[in-house]
Order: C-alpha cells, then sequence, then structure tokens
C-alpha cells in the first residue's frame, strides 16, 4: 500500500470530526428522550419526530451541500456545514419546549448532511489508489469515537446525579463542541487537486447550475445505475441501523425491562465498544485489499441473519448471553460492512463535477431510510416487539444484498479517473465552443 503523508493523515481527522458529532447525536438521543418523557409528558409520535426529523433534514442538507459542492468548489462551502450543525446543537440544549427542540434538531440535521458528501470527496481527491478507501472509511469511523464517548458523557452524568433538567441539556450542547473544533482548520483547506484541474480544463465552459448536475445522470445509463445501487443500498442501511440503534433503549428494556436508564447506557456502550468499533477500523484496514463489493454484500448477509435470529429465536430477551451476542454480531458487520463501503462508495463512482451531488442524493436517500427506520421502529416494538421491528430489518438487509452484487462495481486499486472513463462531460455552448 502507498505511503500516506502526514497532510492525508490531517485532513482524515478534519473530516472526521463531523461523523463523531453525527454519531454522538444518534446515540444521545435516545438518552435525552428518555429523560424528558418524564419531564415534558412526551407522546409517542413526539418522541418519533424528535428522534427522525434531524435525519429527514440531513437529506435535504446533504442534496444542498452536495450539489453546491460540485458547483463552487469544495473549498468554497466547506466549514459552513459544521457551523450549522453547532448552531442547531446549542439551539437544541436551549430548547424550552419539545416543539422547539423538534425545530432546532431540524437545524442540526442540515449540518450534519452537509457534511457527509463533502468531507468523503475531499478525503477520496486527496488520497492515492492504493489508500483511497482506507483513508475515506477512517473518516467515517470516527463515528466510533462518537459512540463510544455518547455513552461515556451519559453514564458519567446520570452516575454523578446531574438533575436530569440539566443532564439532557448538556448532552445535546456538547454537539457544538468537535464542530467548532475543526471550523477554522477546514476553512484553511486548500482545493482538492481532482476539482481544480477539472475547473482549469472547463474554465471556458459556462458555469454549471444547481439543476443541471441532476439532468446529467440521465444522460449516462451507467450513472444512473450506480446513483442507484448507491442509494438504494444507503436507504436499507439506514433503516435497519438508525432504526435499532436510535431505539436502542427500547430494545434493551425488552431485554431487562427492569433495568434503570444508567445500566441500559453501560450496557449499549459495552455493545459499542466490543463489537461497533473494532468494526470500523477492521473495515478501514481490509477496504483496499478485500475490496468494497465483497464487505458490503457479506456485511449485509450477516446482518440479516442476525436481526432475523433475533426476530425468530423464541424468548431471545430473556436470554441474555445469546441476545448481546447476536446484537453485538450485527453491529460488527454493519460497521464491517455497509455502513462503512454505502459512505466510500458515492466518492468513488461519480465524475469530479458530479462526485458531491451524487454523493449527496445517496446520503440523502440513506438519511430517508434511517428516518423511515427511525419513525416507525418504536411502533414495531410496541405491535409486535422484537419480532416485527427485527423481521423489518432483516428484510431490508436481504434488498441490500441483491443491490451490491447487481448494481454495483468493485473499485478497489484504481483511480477516480479510471472509474470514470466514458462518462458524458459537461455541456458547452455553441458560443464557447467557437471560442
Amino acid at each position: 500500500m502507498e505511503q500516506v503523508s502526514n497532510d492525508q493523515w490531517k485532513i482524515m481527522f478534519i473530516s472526521g470530526m463531523g461523523f463523531f458529532t453525527d454519531a454522538y447525536d444518534l446515540f444521545i438521543i435516545g438518552v435525552v428522550m428518555a429523560l424528558l418523557k418524564q419531564q415534558w409528558h412526551v407522546t409517542p409520535l413526539e418522541t418519533g419526530l424528535v428522534t427522525s426529523t434531524a435525519l429527514l433534514a440531513s437529506a435535504v442538507g446533504a442534496v444542498l451541500f452536495g450539489r453546491v459542492a460540485d458547483v463552487l468548489g469544495r473549498k468554497r462551502i466547506y466549514g459552513v456545514e459544521v457551523l450549522v450543525l453547532a448552531a442547531g446543537a446549542v439551539a437544541s440544549a436551549l430548547a424550552p419546549s419539545i416543539g422547539w427542540l423538534i425545530f432546532f434538531r431540524i437545524i442540526l440535521g442540515l449540518g450534519i448532511g452537509g457534511d457527509y458528501p463533502v468531507s468523503a470527496t475531499i478525503m477520496s481527491e486527496f488520497s492515492g489508489k492504493q489508500s483511497r478507501g482506507m483513508l475515506v472509511s477512517l473518516v467515517f469511523a470516527m463515528q466510533a469515537a462518537g459512540l463510544i464517548f455518547g455513552p461515556l458523557l451519559a453514564a458519567s452524568l446520570l452516575g454523578s446525579h446531574v438533575p436530569d433538567n440539566l443532564a439532557w441539556r448538556i448532552l445535546l450542547a456538547f454537539g457544538a463542541v468537535p464542530a467548532l473544533a475543526v471550523y477554522y482548520s477546514r476553512r484553511k483547506l486548500k482545493e482538492t487537486p481532482q476539482f481544480e484541474a477539472a475547473h482549469k480544463k472547463n474554465e471556458k465552459a459556462p458555469k454549471g447550475n444547481f439543476l443541471a448536475g441532476y439532468q446529467r445522470f440521465q444522460q449516462s445509463h451507467q450513472m444512473l445505475v450506480r446513483l442507484w445501487g448507491v442509494s438504494i443500498a444507503w436507504f436499507v442501511m439506514d433503516f435497519a441501523y438508525y432504526g435499532n440503534t436510535v431505539s436502542s433503549p427500547l430494545l434493551l428494556d425488552a431485554l431487562a425491562p427492569h433495568a434503570s436508564l444508567l445500566k441500559h447506557t453501560l450496557t449499549q456502550l459495552a455493545v459499542f465498544a466490543v463489537a461497533a468499533a473494532p468494526g470500523y477500523f477492521v473495515a478501514a484496514l481490509t477496504m483496499d485489499r478485500l475490496g468494497r463489493k465483497l464487505i458490503q454484500s457479506l456485511g449485509f448477509t450477516v446482518m440479516a441473519v442476525s436481526f432475523a435470529a433475533l426476530a425468530l429465536i423464541p424468548g431471545i430477551e430473556k436470554m441474555v448471553t445469546p441476545f448481546l451476542l447476536i446484537y453485538g454480531v450485527s453491529y460488527f458487520f454493519t460497521e464491517f460492512g455497509p455502513n462503512a463501503t454505502t459512505f466510500v462508495y458515492p466518492a468513488e463512482v461519480f465524475p469530479v463535477d458530479l462526485r458531491t451531488t451524487g454523493h449527496g442524493i445517496a446520503a440523502a436517500t440513506g438519511k430517508v431510510g434511517g428516518f423511515v427506520g427511525v419513525f416507525l421502529f418504536p411502533f414495531l416494538m410496541k405491535w409486535h416487539g422484537l419480532l416485527a421491528a427485527e423481521l423489518a430489518a432483516a428484510a431490508v438487509s436481504l434488498v441490500g444484498v441483491v443491490v451490491t452484487l447487481t448494481m454495483l462495481p468493485e473499485t478497489k486499486g484504481k483511480t477516480l479517473e479510471e472509474l470514470n472513463e466514458g462518462e458524458p462531460q459537461p455541456r458547452q455552448s455553441a458560443q464557447t465552443a467557437a471560442k
């Protein structure tokens, strides 16, 4: 594998901090809602809206920031998304009511969504072909730190008997800290060599407008198939993943209905530390050796089997060790699988002038899947418990296997140019072409 430079490691870190925040917020909202239920007498509908609207807003953010970064450049937009994210986190912590909390989490979601296409593409375009999969995966693997830090902070506050009405505000406000910490570094980052070269090559071409990029996907059957492939895979991945993770207090309550919130939080921390975090880093270390296609299809397959086992084994919620073992396996192969590859794939399979646009569409579709999963899981759990919720997760995971095998290429060991040879270029006007 080619040597990774110090500058590439630095870019990986400043790009990854947004995903630390994303994962931190993903976990922490479940604890926050457990604290707020009694304080504000929150209804199931309000719980679903609080935990899911940020995901829906992030879909809008991904499409918006993704397209703007292809039109104006990565550098021009980078850093704005973390300011939006930080503003949403602070405002959420100060929310005076459940309605305001829902509104402020929409702002938070816009920033989170915007971080996906821009950070992934920047890392992809600053990487060489032999280490691109690892570096882009490591950007996303910063989620592991957020998934572990979230329960640690929550457990420390709950264990030290901080009043509930203060604890949830502290937990939400912290989401702004890592975002603001990298704002200056992001603004100082240079334009990527890929975008700069393409911009110089086409500087006499008419400037792309916001809608033109979406229309260009219709010009190539290959691009359209790839767009559908990465988008569907991300949708079903996030449906299962976000539904299970944000609803983890409900799942663990089925396992130990009389345990305290602190015990549930520590149990989830153990699952993340033992199963999820290693999965992220195994994915990063093997991405350029095993390839994206194998890792993604294997991950979806094991997810489907694990979720089906949780649904169909009689009385599994009464068997602590088997339950946690299967639950842990599902997490490991989610991270060492489609949770990593659905982030990497869209940063590779589109030409430079559509890269953040395509990634934004795929990420947005994934967030819609996450929204549907988070919104439906509490109702599925209330309807038929683990049977309904986990069978739904198993079914969509099987869809992910089929999509991966039939619609997506292998990208390991190929340059971004090789992966997009023969794709149509932006059309020039007759006046420009004549010059």
